[in-house]
Formats: structure tokens, sequence, C-alpha cells
């Protein structure tokens, strides 16, 4: 075998096809950057008391509207409703705006906003469900496991 000086023609080549690759790496790099950046994760009111939530940062929040929780400002399209997983976890949300048709208290919502230091959840846009047998799938899956922990713990305390 000869190591001499490599070819022109295969030099060429050779960079051509390094650049491709990395070109290739940055595009990658930068659109994973872009994806995670506007990636907006569910969490359930039980989360947001935990501090699970990052503060700041666009998120959704749902839950069921809690019955009386909804007050609405003098002036203006302000409004405030607790949302609740019906367990013990409770978020309030303030909304500058109009809300959809269907929102009303005892019914599951999402909402997309940020969480402020005080807890408060600030809503951007606040989604409700369209029918009577249709629940957000974040919301169901919440209530979901909070029933089956609270069943297994019933079950435990009186079976036991």
């Amino acid at each position: 075998m000869k190591f001499g000086r490599m070819k022109s023609h295969r030099r060429n080549r050779m960079l051509i096809i390094v650049f491709i690759v990395c070109a290739a790496a940055g595009a990658t790099t930068f659109t994973l950057f872009a994806l995670n950046e506007n990636i907006n994760l569910f969490y359930s009111p039980e989360q947001i008391v935990r501090g699970e939530a990052p503060l700041g940062k666009t998120i959704r929040a749902g839950g069921m509207v809690q019955d009386g929780s909804v007050i609405r400002a003098e002036e203006g399209l302000g409004v405030s409703f607790v949302v609740s997983d019906l367990k013990s976890a409770q978020v309030t949300i303030e909304f500058e705006g109009i809300l959809p048709d269907m929102f009303r208290e005892g019914q599951g919502i999402i909402a997309l906003g940020q969480l402020t230091d005080n807890g408060v959840f600030v809503a951007e846009e606040v989604l409700a469900k369209h029918d009577e047998n249709y629940m957000p799938p974040e919301v169901a899956d919440a209530l979901k496991n909070e029933h089956q922990s609270s069943a297994e713990t019933y079950n435990k305390a009186n079976y036991n």
C-alpha cells in the first residue's frame, strides 16, 4: 500500500461528503432544539400544586371547573376560576378574553398559558369540551389515575 498524497478529485469528494454530514448534523440539532422549545406539556392540578410545573414557561393545565368558582371582572373580559382534579388539588386560572360557548362550571377544560410565582395560572387560551361525552384525553387520564389511587387507598383502609 502506498501512503502518499491524496489525489485532488478524491480529496474534493471527501470534503463534500464531510460538509454534507456536518450540515445534516447541524440541521438535525437545530430542528430538535426548535421542537423542544415549542412543546406544551400538560400538567394536572396535583402536579402544579406539587411544584412539578415550570414557572414562566408555556404549558397546558386542565381539570374540572369547580362549581361556584367563576368570578367575572366588573369591567372588561377578565375572568377567574378554579380548576380541580376532583380530589384536593386546586389551581386558580385567570383569563382575559372571551370564553368558549361550552365553558361552564363542573366540566373539563384545558388552558394554555403560564404559571406565575404565586401559583396562579395565567391563560392565553381556554378550551372546553364540545359535547356531553367528550373530555380532553389529558384530563381523562389524570382523573383516571387519581380515581385508581384513591380506590386503592380506600380498599387498603377498609379491607385490611
